[in-house]
């Protein structure tokens, strides 16, 4: 932008600055202010702003709620009463504005006002509420729902509001006053404004309407109005949409309302049935911890988790839960489920591994760091216990696996980190800074970003050397690296551990197993690829694979630098 460009910018915003004082300014005493003019001006502020709509609105609604202690005339109820009967001039800003001065209107009263400017504001709300319905006065009814809970208008108020627009006959009091409440209610039920006619019927306490409203409800699938009404109706109706939302297959819906009002006797099964389903889809997520909580202690849920367990071979967590809860009978049932679950998921063993060692002492850590310092290629992987609080930060990194083709070491970081935090940095650093080690990891991103996270303060963790990502090179579209490991391999990993408490200590033997197997699967994937790739001239098949493209010299996990430098294909004679 040139000099001339930039000046002519820079008085736009002045002007727009001293727009957004003057309109602050008159704002500051509301005693001489009329309604239209305050609208106005209210316009003029949202129109200088320069924020997004949303952020607009509520810094707005902030202000407007806190001139309303700036003595509008004749009362701050009467005034924004008033400006709504002249917003609807204002057109495309009459809806949004309409919502926004009654939301300030509803924090002021909270607060309080007189008795004798609430009463003539209802009147005027009421007048409103007849000319609206009757068309002269153009309101959204949504913001007529407002004005009618805001200013608590009642039948009573309507019908004071129809003697002094002179619309009485000879019917008793308030008899008129439903028969026209009630024919504008038909009208937005004939229209499908389904949620204005039950703010209506609940705000007056009509209760005329039975099931055939909800079940027309129901069917324009609006089933946040539907609960409202059906509440609003008491028991039988929420039983009647109870069982719509069952036949509909809408069980999340039928057990909310189950839950919500109580009647849990009424409809055992449908509440068993989704406490059931919502197990499942946990477990099958591998969050057993929170899936146990949500039985709440009930024996049949606890029952049906624990063959949740056996299926998915989580056989620590069936005897977990057989002990805590004292539950009998599965002991028979636990022998032909392993021979089974042993077929479909890769074992271990399989992968002919001379040992699994545990390092949580100084000792440990250098003899492990020596024997990694003499390996060409390792897989990494790390676990940390998750945490299902939302908003909440997540754990720290418990601990990292790192594999050769025969050993796999289990560093716990944890503890390493509180007793010896510069030998654990400088082991590290070793071997994850250095350029003859080619480091395999499946999603590594999340673990490098874990980890800096989890030990900002090491130095091991702010950049590696040497890196190459399998999920890159495979782009597995299903599974992640248990479906990998089935293509390549022919075995799924069992991933039921996953999301088990990694900051325990010790260890069971199925997570110690998971954590070793997890990061030496990564070496064999990819000693089968290069092996196959080495033998074989398929065009199809694993050979076209450019694995080593895929390689990552350098990456840094500072906060300035977002991507590491490809290294270009390098010998694999280097390496191999």
């Amino acid at each position: 932008m040139d000099l001339d460009g930039r000046v002519a910018e820079l008085q736009s915003e002045d002007r727009t600055r001293q727009e957004w004082a003057i309109c602050l300014h008159a704002f500051s005493d509301l005693s001489h202010v009329s309604p239209v003019v305050f609208l106005y001006l209210l316009k003029e502020c949202y129109a200088c702003g320069r924020f997004k709509a949303t952020n607009k609105f509520r810094a707005l609604q902030q202000q407007v709620h806190q001139v309303l202690y700036n003595s509008p005339k004749p009362g701050p109820a009467v005034f924004i009463a008033h400006c709504l009967y002249v917003l609807p001039i204002f057109e495309a800003y009459s809806e949004g504005f309409s919502h926004l001065i009654i939301s300030a209107l509803r924090r002021f009263l909270k607060v309080g006002t007189t008795s004798e400017d609430f009463i003539e504001a209802k009147s005027l709300a009421a007048r409103l509420f007849l000319f609206t319905v009757g068309g002269s006065i153009i309101h959204d009814e949504k913001v007529l729902v407002k004005i009618l809970e805001v200013f608590d208008i009642s039948l009573e108020n309507i019908d004071n509001a129809m003697c002094s627009a002179d619309l009485k006959n000879s019917r008793t009091s308030s008899e008129l006053a439903i028969t026209f409440v009630e024919k504008f209610i038909f009208k937005l039920i004939e229209s499908e404004s389904y949620m204005a006619a039950v703010s209506l019927l609940e705000h007056f306490s009509i209760y005329q309407s039975g099931e055939s409203f909800l079940i027309k409800i129901m069917q324009t699938k609006d089933y946040r109005t539907a609960d409202r009404w059906a509440t609003f109706m008491g028991k039988p109706m929420l039983c009647t949409l109870v069982r719509e939302y069952s036949e509909k297959k809408l069980l999340k819906r039928a057990y909310e309302i189950i839950k919500k009002n109580n009647l849990r006797l009424e409809f055992p099964e449908i509440y068993h049935t989704y406490k059931e389903s919502s197990l499942k889809k946990l477990a099958e997520k591998g969050i057993w911890d929170v899936a146990e909580a949500k039985t709440n202690g009930d024996k049949q849920l606890l029952e049906y988790l624990v063959y949740l367990a056996m299926e998915a071979g989580y056989f620590e967590k069936v005897d977990e839960l057989c002990d805590r809860y004292s539950l009998e009978g599965f002991v028979n049932v636990k022998e032909p489920e392993t021979n089974l679950l042993h077929s479909r998921y890769l074992q271990l063993n399989e992968l002919v591994l001379e040992d699994v060692i545990w390092v949580d002492e100084v000792n440990g850590l250098r003899e492990a760091t020596c024997r990694i310092e003499e390996c060409k290629m390792v897989g990494i992987d790390c676990e940390w216990k998750p945490n299902y609080e939302k908003g909440s930060k997540p754990n720290k990194v418990s601990i990292m696996q790192i594999a050769s083709e025969k050993v796999v070491f289990i560093l716990d970081l944890i503890k390493l980190f509180e007793d010896v935090p510069d030998i654990l940095d400088n082991c590290l650093t070793r071997i994850l800074h250095s350029p003859r080690i080619i480091k395999l990891g499946y999603n590594f991103q999340c673990d490098v970003k874990q980890l800096a996270h989890s030990y900002g303060e090491l130095k091991c963790f702010k950049h590696y050397e040497m890196l190459l990502d399998l999920q890159n090179v495979f782009r597995e579209p299903r599974g992640g690296l248990s479906g990998l490991a089935q293509k390549i391999l022919g075995a799924n990993l069992n991933k039921t551990r996953r999301n088990s408490n990694w900051e325990q200590r010790p260890l069971s033997r199925y997570q110690l197993e998971y954590a070793a197997l997890d990061a030496a699967v990564l070496v064999h994937i990819f000693r089968h690829v290069r092996s196959y790739s080495q033998s074989t001239a398929d065009p199809e098949g694993p050979a076209n694979i450019e694995w080593k493209s895929y390689i990552v010299s350098h990456t840094d996990n500072s906060k300035n630098t977002k991507k590491g430098k490809k290294s270009k294909k390098p010998d694999a004679g280097t390496y191999f």
